[in-house]
Protein backbone atom coordinates (compact mmCIF):
# COMPACT_ATOMS: atom_id res chain seq x y z
CA UNK A 1 0.00 0.00 0.00
CA UNK A 2 1.66 3.21 -1.19
CA UNK A 3 1.16 6.67 0.27
CA UNK A 4 2.53 9.98 -0.99
CA UNK A 5 3.38 12.40 1.82
CA UNK A 6 3.67 16.01 0.64
CA UNK A 7 5.31 17.97 3.44
CA UNK A 8 8.35 20.22 3.95
CA UNK A 9 8.60 20.04 7.76
CA UNK A 10 11.25 17.41 8.52
CA UNK A 11 9.85 16.75 11.99
CA UNK A 12 6.42 15.91 10.61
CA UNK A 13 7.96 13.88 7.79
CA UNK A 14 9.91 11.76 10.26
CA UNK A 15 6.91 11.36 12.59
CA UNK A 16 4.45 10.35 9.86
CA UNK A 17 6.90 8.28 7.81
CA UNK A 18 8.05 6.17 10.76
CA UNK A 19 4.50 5.60 11.95
CA UNK A 20 3.10 4.60 8.56
CA UNK A 21 6.04 2.34 7.74
CA UNK A 22 5.46 0.55 11.05
CA UNK A 23 1.88 -0.04 9.90
CA UNK A 24 3.10 -1.68 6.69
CA UNK A 25 2.71 1.25 4.28
CA UNK A 26 5.27 2.27 1.67
CA UNK A 27 5.74 6.03 2.02
CA UNK A 28 7.21 8.34 -0.59
CA UNK A 29 7.91 11.98 0.27
CA UNK A 30 7.58 15.10 -1.86
CA UNK A 31 8.90 18.28 -0.23
CA UNK A 32 7.33 20.80 -2.60
CA UNK A 33 4.26 21.21 -4.76
CA UNK A 34 5.84 20.62 -8.15
CA UNK A 35 7.37 17.31 -7.04
CA UNK A 36 3.99 16.37 -5.56
CA UNK A 37 2.25 16.96 -8.89
CA UNK A 38 4.88 14.98 -10.79
CA UNK A 39 4.71 12.00 -8.42
CA UNK A 40 0.96 12.17 -7.82
CA UNK A 41 0.28 12.18 -11.56
CA UNK A 42 1.82 8.71 -11.84
CA UNK A 43 -1.34 7.32 -10.23
CA UNK A 44 0.47 4.69 -8.18
CA UNK A 45 -0.56 5.88 -4.70
CA UNK A 46 -3.57 4.77 -2.70
CA UNK A 47 -3.64 8.02 -0.68
CA UNK A 48 -1.97 11.43 -0.81
CA UNK A 49 -1.32 13.32 2.44
CA UNK A 50 -0.98 16.93 1.32
CA UNK A 51 0.24 19.86 3.42
CA UNK A 52 -1.41 23.15 2.60
CA UNK A 53 1.67 25.33 3.17
CA UNK A 54 4.45 24.35 0.77
CA UNK A 55 7.58 26.31 -0.25
CA UNK A 56 6.62 26.81 -3.91
CA UNK A 57 2.90 26.44 -4.65
CA UNK A 58 0.26 25.82 -2.00
CA UNK A 59 -1.54 22.55 -1.39
CA UNK A 60 -4.84 23.79 -2.82
CA UNK A 61 -3.21 24.45 -6.20
CA UNK A 62 -1.50 21.03 -6.09
CA UNK A 63 -4.85 19.44 -5.38
CA UNK A 64 -6.60 21.35 -8.18
CA UNK A 65 -3.91 20.43 -10.72
CA UNK A 66 -4.06 16.74 -9.82
CA UNK A 67 -7.85 16.71 -10.13
CA UNK A 68 -7.73 18.54 -13.47
CA UNK A 69 -5.25 15.89 -14.65
CA UNK A 70 -7.82 13.21 -13.86
CA UNK A 71 -6.11 11.86 -10.73
CA UNK A 72 -8.79 10.61 -8.33
CA UNK A 73 -6.47 9.36 -5.57
CA UNK A 74 -7.92 10.20 -2.12
CA UNK A 75 -6.29 13.36 -0.75
CA UNK A 76 -6.05 14.18 2.94
CA UNK A 77 -5.08 17.82 3.42
CA UNK A 78 -2.94 18.88 6.41
CA UNK A 79 -2.84 22.44 7.68
CA UNK A 80 -2.46 24.59 10.77
CA UNK A 81 -5.43 26.68 9.63
CA UNK A 82 -8.64 25.50 11.24
CA UNK A 83 -11.29 28.03 10.23
CA UNK A 84 -14.42 26.83 8.48
CA UNK A 85 -13.51 28.93 5.44
CA UNK A 86 -10.08 27.25 5.19
CA UNK A 87 -11.65 23.79 5.41
CA UNK A 88 -14.30 24.59 2.80
CA UNK A 89 -11.66 26.05 0.48
CA UNK A 90 -9.51 22.92 0.81
CA UNK A 91 -12.41 20.56 0.18
CA UNK A 92 -13.61 22.56 -2.81
CA UNK A 93 -10.13 22.35 -4.34
CA UNK A 94 -10.61 18.59 -4.54
CA UNK A 95 -9.43 17.26 -1.17
CA UNK A 96 -11.41 14.38 0.35
CA UNK A 97 -10.68 15.16 3.99
CA UNK A 98 -9.04 17.79 6.18
CA UNK A 99 -6.83 17.36 9.27
CA UNK A 100 -5.50 20.26 11.32
CA UNK A 101 -2.10 20.40 12.99
CA UNK A 102 -1.10 19.32 15.55
CA UNK A 103 -2.68 15.88 15.15
CA UNK A 104 -2.27 12.46 16.71
CA UNK A 105 -0.92 9.61 14.61
CA UNK A 106 -3.94 7.49 15.58
CA UNK A 107 -6.31 10.06 14.07
CA UNK A 108 -4.21 10.34 10.92
CA UNK A 109 -4.22 6.56 10.51
CA UNK A 110 -7.97 6.35 11.10
CA UNK A 111 -8.65 9.00 8.47
CA UNK A 112 -6.41 7.25 5.93
CA UNK A 113 -8.24 3.97 6.53
CA UNK A 114 -11.61 5.72 6.19
CA UNK A 115 -10.59 7.28 2.87
CA UNK A 116 -9.48 3.92 1.54
CA UNK A 117 -12.72 2.26 2.60
CA UNK A 118 -14.71 4.97 0.82
CA UNK A 119 -12.78 4.40 -2.40
CA UNK A 120 -12.78 0.62 -2.01
CA UNK A 121 -9.00 0.70 -1.67
CA UNK A 122 -8.57 -0.79 1.77
CA UNK A 123 -6.24 -3.66 2.60
CA UNK A 124 -9.00 -6.19 2.11
CA UNK A 125 -9.41 -5.08 -1.49
CA UNK A 126 -5.71 -5.13 -2.27
CA UNK A 127 -3.99 -8.24 -3.49
CA UNK A 128 -1.81 -9.77 -0.80
CA UNK A 129 0.83 -10.76 -3.35
CA UNK A 130 3.01 -9.03 -5.91
CA UNK A 131 4.22 -11.04 -8.89
CA UNK A 132 6.63 -10.51 -11.77
CA UNK A 133 7.24 -13.53 -14.01
CA UNK A 134 7.72 -16.46 -11.60
CA UNK A 135 8.81 -14.23 -8.69
CA UNK A 136 6.11 -13.90 -6.03
CA UNK A 137 6.20 -11.70 -2.92
CA UNK A 138 3.58 -12.23 -0.20
CA UNK A 139 2.79 -9.02 1.69
CA UNK A 140 1.14 -10.85 4.59
CA UNK A 141 3.60 -13.65 5.30
CA UNK A 142 6.69 -11.75 4.07
CA UNK A 143 7.68 -14.81 2.06
CA UNK A 144 9.27 -14.66 -1.39
CA UNK A 145 9.29 -17.50 -3.91
CA UNK A 146 10.71 -17.87 -7.39
CA UNK A 147 9.66 -20.82 -9.50
CA UNK A 148 8.07 -22.29 -6.38
CA UNK A 149 11.36 -22.16 -4.45
CA UNK A 150 11.45 -20.07 -1.30
CA UNK A 151 14.04 -17.27 -1.13
CA UNK A 152 15.25 -16.10 2.27
CA UNK A 153 15.55 -12.31 2.50
CA UNK A 154 16.53 -9.94 5.27
CA UNK A 155 13.90 -7.29 6.23
CA UNK A 156 15.73 -4.59 4.23
CA UNK A 157 16.09 -6.87 1.20
CA UNK A 158 12.38 -7.63 1.40
CA UNK A 159 11.50 -3.91 1.55
CA UNK A 160 13.82 -3.17 -1.37
CA UNK A 161 12.26 -5.96 -3.44
CA UNK A 162 8.75 -4.76 -2.58
CA UNK A 163 9.71 -1.23 -3.63
CA UNK A 164 10.87 -2.52 -7.03
CA UNK A 165 7.95 -4.92 -7.53
CA UNK A 166 5.41 -2.16 -6.94
CA UNK A 167 6.78 -0.37 -10.02
CA UNK A 168 7.28 -3.19 -12.55
CA UNK A 169 9.20 -2.17 -15.64
CA UNK A 170 9.81 1.36 -14.35
CA UNK A 171 13.27 2.71 -13.62
CA UNK A 172 13.72 3.63 -9.95
CA UNK A 173 16.54 5.99 -9.08
CA UNK A 174 19.00 5.37 -6.24
CA UNK A 175 17.72 8.53 -4.55
CA UNK A 176 14.15 7.26 -4.67
CA UNK A 177 15.20 3.88 -3.27
CA UNK A 178 17.14 5.59 -0.47
CA UNK A 179 14.05 7.62 0.40
CA UNK A 180 11.60 4.71 0.38
CA UNK A 181 13.77 1.98 1.92
CA UNK A 182 16.22 3.80 4.19
CA UNK A 183 14.65 7.21 4.70
CA UNK A 184 15.64 10.61 3.31
CA UNK A 185 18.17 11.32 6.08
CA UNK A 186 20.51 8.63 4.72
CA UNK A 187 23.67 10.05 3.14
CA UNK A 188 22.96 10.23 -0.63
CA UNK A 189 26.64 9.45 -1.32
CA UNK A 190 26.45 6.07 0.40
CA UNK A 191 26.77 2.88 -1.66
CA UNK A 192 24.24 1.01 0.48
CA UNK A 193 21.77 0.78 -2.43
CA UNK A 194 24.37 -0.80 -4.73
CA UNK A 195 25.38 -3.28 -2.01
CA UNK A 196 21.80 -4.37 -1.37
CA UNK A 197 20.95 -4.52 -5.08
CA UNK A 198 23.89 -6.92 -5.58
CA UNK A 199 22.76 -9.05 -2.65
CA UNK A 200 19.17 -9.10 -3.88
CA UNK A 201 20.22 -9.90 -7.44
CA UNK A 202 22.23 -12.91 -6.25
CA UNK A 203 19.22 -14.24 -4.39
CA UNK A 204 16.50 -13.75 -7.01
CA UNK A 205 18.44 -14.06 -10.30
CA UNK A 206 21.44 -16.37 -9.82
CA UNK A 207 20.71 -19.77 -11.34
CA UNK A 208 17.81 -18.51 -13.48
CA UNK A 209 17.98 -17.93 -17.22
CA UNK A 210 15.58 -14.98 -17.06
CA UNK A 211 17.18 -12.09 -15.16
CA UNK A 212 14.60 -9.85 -13.51
CA UNK A 213 16.57 -7.15 -11.69
CA UNK A 214 18.30 -4.88 -14.18
CA UNK A 215 20.66 -1.91 -13.90
CA UNK A 216 19.87 1.08 -16.12
CA UNK A 217 23.20 2.86 -16.14
CA UNK A 218 23.07 6.48 -15.14
CA UNK A 219 19.43 6.24 -14.04
CA UNK A 220 18.83 3.44 -11.54
CA UNK A 221 17.28 -0.02 -11.48
CA UNK A 222 14.17 -1.76 -12.71
CA UNK A 223 12.48 -5.11 -12.19
CA UNK A 224 10.65 -6.73 -15.07
CA UNK A 225 10.00 -10.11 -16.64
CA UNK A 226 11.23 -9.32 -20.15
Amino acid sequence: MQILLVEDDERIIDFVQRGLKAEGYVVEVARNGLDAIALGSEGQFQTIILDLGLPDINGREVCERLRKAGIDTPILMLTARDTVQDKVSGLRSGADDYLTKPFSFEELLARIEALMRRRGGGLKAESKTLQIADLVLNLETHEVHRGGKRIELTPKEFTLLECCMRMPGKVISRTRILDQVWGYSTDPMTNVVDVYIRQLRRKIDDGYELKLLKTVRGFGYKLDGF
